[in-house]
């Protein structure tokens, strides 16, 4: 029963609709094709200057691209806590990085003017949670700045609570929502005494729950939020979920060789 419900969020309107040049960007950074997702990018960029959303995508390009470099994609190192913790520095490229930093910069600046003259532009909103969600994992993953990342983390959710509160069916919004709520859920309780974010109880199952809004009706986030739910599936030992997921994830995006092998990995385990 519980197999033949995730399946069926790769149904319909669960599978990726490349519609627009930004649409078909993120499908090319799903199947890891990062050259194709940056020229479709720029295209955008030519054509929509002042939309943010454009360069919000061009800094989730170069933020998944070096991740991917420097091995921090693979469930792996979401499943061990030390590898996540380790204080050892990583060698980022300083070209990326310039290039990620100016990319959230321009997204940020024009989305904020988008606000200025409209408070209620989804589209602005939602490139704020995207710039500040990018900033978090940039911040946590790449540079090891783990608490001081929750500052982003804090705004991400701030801007995801404005955009829900005009929209509550805006799914990818849910994102943001769901990832604060786990995050809040796993970080030490004296940590949470420092922390506070908004309309978020730290309830993992909360987290879960917002995840599958996205990954059901997420149009640019529905296949990242598939893969977090794997990701969280193998921490709780539910081999089989991760599975369906990464299976599912597997036929939509046949390029994409890390989740072919992260599917190979795990598939021993449960014959």
């Amino acid at each position: 029963m519980r197999r033949r419900a995730l399946l069926s969020l790769f149904g319909g309107g669960a599978l990726f609709a490349a519609e627009t040049e930004l649409d078909r960007a993120f499908q090319r950074m799903y199947n890891f094709d990062f050259p194709s997702a940056h020229a479709l990018i720029d295209s955008y960029i030519g054509a929509h200057d002042d939309d943010p959303l454009g360069y919000t995508a061009r800094a989730a390009a170069h933020l998944f691209s070096e991740m991917d470099r420097l091995g921090i994609l693979a469930t792996d190192f979401f499943l061990d806590d030390e590898k996540m913790t380790d204080k050892r520095t990583l060698r980022p490229d300083a070209g990326i990085r310039n290039a990620f930093y100016w990319a959230t910069t321009q997204g940020r600046e024009r989305a904020e003017k988008k606000l200025i003259s409209n408070a209620s532009d989804k589209s602005a909103l939602l490139a704020l949670c995207m710039v500040f969600g990018l900033l978090t994992d940039y911040a946590a993953f790449v540079e090891k700045r783990q608490l001081g990342s929750l500052t982003y983390v804090k705004q991400a959710q701030h801007y995801a609570v404005r955009l829900l509160a005009i929209d509550p069916e805006y799914a990818d919004a849910y994102l943001t929502t769901g990832v604060s709520e786990y995050v809040l859920g796993s970080v030490p309780f004296f940590v949470k005494w420092f922390v506070k974010l908004e309309q978020t109880k730290g309830s993992k199952e909360l987290a879960k729950k917002n995840l599958l809004i996205v990954a059901k009706g997420g149009r640019y986030f529905g296949p990242f939020a598939r893969i977090l739910l794997a990701v969280v599936a193998l921490r709780e030992k539910r081999t089989l979920d991760a599975r369906v997921w990464l299976e599912g994830l597997v036929r939509e995006f046949p390029q994409n060789a890390l989740l072919r092998r992260e599917l190979d990995k795990i598939s021993p385990k449960i014959r």
